[in-house]
């Protein structure tokens, strides 16, 4: 089971390896890729020293970079492994899908082979996972496509939490070589694209040879390229597609000419689109297929100057990032997410009630009261959309509607957000009797109920064990006590389990959001409430025996 904290630790590193994985596609060159390449992995995996090794044309491998120690880095750059030496390491060890771990107990064999290394000092294990001073993680590189040909490997050492990395650390090595392989590819084309537009230029005697070259690494580009008009009344028009491109869309390069890629993007990312400069902008966004889905895609651009004329065309290499994407969606979910019910969990809870709040500034002259109950009222109309900070930094609150509480039991017509506070009654004694595997399923089921008996747009969250939180905007005093009594009325039906029906009751208590409260004291005062209520029922149930 894990620990309430894994959680934040999982969207830290998630948006960490985000990061790192945007910012391999920021670099130039080739040996800045490489080098981007290997400080990513100390920065945003948790290792302290990172080997990115690439294969040469003679198929050996050159240590190419090198991050987390400068004497290593000293020792061992620029030096060469022969292929038989690292194929021979590649299938030893363990298969982490496709990494590959070499415990001390088996790679102490390789420490007279001709590959470069270091080696590290350091006590020995204490327990099982505890990484080895000559442990060996390496995460090889293939370019895309059906061959599996190698680029290079990326070789790791001593993991910052002193472990050998489990699921979660590995599939992420693995997916950030995935892309390092890429961003590798991408640099080796860009390259080879920017050599043939300088040829282009500079070398109009061999103007058709320059043509031909660069008509090859367009047709034949693995990944999708588009050129494009600048200027006039057709600026933005595709002229010209890529096999590859009309492949990824489904449309045939007839069809092409006539869109732009702002015809083709989705309607949320034309703001991205737009924000995209031509000259070395970049922009992750989706492209409309002819079937009418649409696909992640990476776009990058670069201008295709007149030595006369000036700019004329816009030369925008696309690449495929679906999987990458899809994958951190995956990842974000199952961070942000309870894995027995599905349910937002308790970090995701709080960061959707926070975003709900804010640290309202206090305004200690009267003669400001009317102006901030009005405020309150109709912000825009007070400042027509030009903002206003009445106190330090954290205490603007320009645009941002106060989330108010009603003012009592009785309902008197405000509106807010009700918190409700759900904790499952005879729970405990179901998990005794039947197991655990029957108390997962009631939970799953009570999950179920509370889910179809909100809208659409509130929360329903499980807080760990048997307790669950609703976030309900939009309601007063007596509907959130409605809804309260109807998903309650939901809860306590028999629920069928292994042949048999097993019941709970479930206690409510209904707190109220406002802004100048924190998520803490939200979530305390509908426990405190859930509390009250259960005692309350108690001593009515005890008077009635």
């Amino acid at each position: 089971m894990e620990t309430e904290s894994e959680p934040y630790v999982r969207l830290a590193t998630l948006r960490q390896l985000h990061k790192v994985v945007a910012d391999l596609n920021t670099a130039r060159s080739l040996a800045d890729t490489l080098q981007t390449v290997a400080d990513g992995i100390v920065a945003g995996l948790g290792y302290e020293l990172a080997c990115v090794n690439l294969v040469r044309p003679d198929g050996d491998l050159v240590v190419a970079a090198f991050a987390g120690s400068a004497a290593a880095e000293a020792l061992i750059t620029g030096r060469v492994g022969s292929r038989p030496s690292w194929e021979r390491r590649l299938s030893m060890g363990e298969a982490w899908g496709e990494l590959r771990f070499i415990p001390h107990t088996e790679g102490w064999v390789l420490i007279e082979d001709d590959v470069p290394q270091w080696h590290t000092e350091g006590p020995d294990p204490r327990f099982e996972d505890e990484w080895h001073p000559q442990d060996r993680l390496y995460a090889p590189m293939y370019a895309s496509g059906g061959g599996r040909e190698l680029l290079g490997v990326i070789s790791v050492d001593r993991p910052r939490n002193g472990r050998r990395p489990g699921p979660w650390g590995q599939e992420a090595l693995q997916m950030y070589a995935s892309q390092a392989a890429i961003a590798i590819s991408n640099a080796r084309l860009r390259a080879n694209m920017q050599r043939a537009l300088v040829r282009l230029e500079r070398e109009q005697q061999a103007l058709r040879a320059s043509e031909e070259s660069f008509r090859q690494a367009f047709e034949y580009a693995p990944s999708g390229m588009a050129i494009a008009e600048m200027g006039g009344d057709q600026h933005g028009r595709l002229l010209r597609t890529n096999d590859a491109l009309c492949r990824l869309l489904g449309r045939p390069a007839s069809a092409m000419r006539r869109y732009s890629f702002a015809d083709l993007v989705h309607p949320e990312d034309v703001g991205t689109l737009l924000r995209t400069s031509a000259e070395g902008g970049r922009a992750e966004l989706r492209l409309g297929r002819r079937d009418g889905t649409y696909v992640w895609v990476s776009l990058r651009n670069s201008v295709v100057a007149d030595t006369a004329d000036g700019p004329r065309f816009l030369l925008t290499h696309v690449e495929d990032i679906e999987d990458r994407k899809r994958h951190e969606l995956q990842l974000a979910h199952r961070a942000s997410h309870d894995a027995l019910t599905g349910l937002p969990n308790s970090a995701e809870l709080r960061a959707r009630l926070s975003s709900r709040l804010c640290e309202r500034p206090q305004l200690p002259d009267p003669a400001f009261e009317s102006l901030d109950a009005a405020f309150d009222s109709d912000t825009d109309a007070i400042f027509n959309g030009d903002g206003f900070d009445f106190g330090p930094a954290g205490t603007a609150f320009d645009h941002h509607v106060h989330t108010v509480a009603p003012g009592g039991e009785v309902d008197d017509g405000t509106k807010g957000l009700a918190v409700l506070f759900c904790d499952l009654d005879g729970f405990k004694s179901i998990n005794d009797r039947f197991g655990h595997q029957t108390g997962d399923a009631v939970l799953v089921e009570v999950a179920r109920r509370l889910t179809t008996g909100v809208r659409d747009n509130d929360t329903v969250a499980r807080l760990g064990g048997d307790e669950f939180v609703v976030l309900a905007d939009g309601l007063g005093a007596a509907d959130a006590a409605d809804l309260a009594v109807r998903l309650r009325n939901a809860i306590i039906l028999p629920i069928r389990v292994g042949g048999r029906g097993v019941r709970v009751g479930a206690s409510f208590g209904i707190g109220w959001a406002s802004c100048g409260m924190s998520v803490d004291e939200v979530l305390q005062s509908a426990d405190q409430r859930m509390y009250i209520e259960k005692r309350s029922r108690a001593k009515v149930h005890r008077r009635a025996g």
